[in-house]
């Protein structure tokens, strides 16, 4: 079933361009409504300075940003709208205020994909640390993730899906699936698998490849095995020498706690993408 509802997050930042592009051309592929999200937030930093001056200066600095950002969002929308006209896709356009975290997830709840960028550590704004992850736990849709870095007008023709036979990467795939139907190539990647029913399997990914199989859709299972490199440097690696445009990963098999005191794929892939990145959790 090809996605129908899609949320693109728009910005006044250069790589916000970039989502849009992309976003645009999901829509028309998939013959897709369009809803362009732009979140005026403005609460955050005006906590981070509350000790620069009284109650009166701080309220001025608050409306002075808002009404700088609701005019970036006037230019961005404007963008958005002769973009759509153009492409022919039917778009939407929303102006949220609010937290900007909280307005993504919640916006995301009601569209089967929800396109959003990588943060990027040199431009991003306060608060905004840990947005991919809260959004993944808040919306409960898929979230495709742009690279700050490269340019991406396409995705889903060359697709790589990390398989490690857990729940979330059940989801990933599930949620995928209008991506694989339409790639002319597919690899289902184990890294360093674990043998046994209570791992991989006995054949690891051969399942996986079997249910898709199911939809009609023909995938390679590959495998592997170097137990002293991190497994997301494997899937890294493994997209690179494949020229993929698209990665499918479940997202936080562990606690995000645990994940952020000692690592793990999705902490490693949300800072070291190269590709676009579909997580599901």
């Amino acid at each position: 079933m090809p996605y129908r509802d899609l949320l693109v997050h728009l910005d006044a930042s250069a790589q916000s361009a970039q989502r849009l592009d992309l976003a645009m051309d999901l829509a028309r592929r998939h013959d897709a409504h369009l809803t362009a999200l732009f979140v005026v937030d403005v609460a955050f930093p005006m906590v981070a300075m509350a000790d620069a001056g009284g109650g009166a200066a701080l309220g001025g600095l608050m409306e002075e940003m808002r009404t700088a950002a609701i005019e970036d969002a006037r230019r961005v929308e404007a963008v958005f709208r002769e973009r759509a006209t153009r492409d022919g896709v039917r778009g939407e356009w929303r102006l949220a205020e609010g937290m900007l975290r909280e307005e993504i997830a919640l916006h995301a709840r009601y569209a089967d994909l929800a396109i959003i960028g990588q943060e990027d550590p040199e431009t991003a704004a306060p608060g905004t640390a840990g947005m991919v992850g809260d959004v993944l736990f808040g919306a409960g849709r898929p979230v495709l993730v742009v690279p700050y870095a490269g340019r991406f007008v396409s995705v889903g023709t060359r697709v790589l899906v990390g398989w490690n036979a857990s729940r979330e990467a059940a989801r990933a795939v599930n949620d995928a699936l209008p991506m694989i139907a339409g790639a002319t190539t597919t690899c289902v990647l184990a890294a360093n698998p674990e043998g046994g029913i209570a791992g991989h399997g006995e054949e690891p990914g051969a399942d996986i490849a079997l249910h898709l199989a199911r939809h009609g859709l023909s995938v390679t299972v590959e495998h592997r095995l170097a137990p002293d490199v991190p497994d997301a440097d494997l899937l890294l690696n493994h997209a690179s020498d494949m020229s993929a445009d698209l990665l499918v990963v479940g997202a936080y098999g562990h606690s995000r706690l645990r994940e952020f005191v000692l690592g793990g794929v999705t902490r490693t892939l949300l800072r070291q993408m190269t590709v676009p990145v579909l997580m599901s959790h």
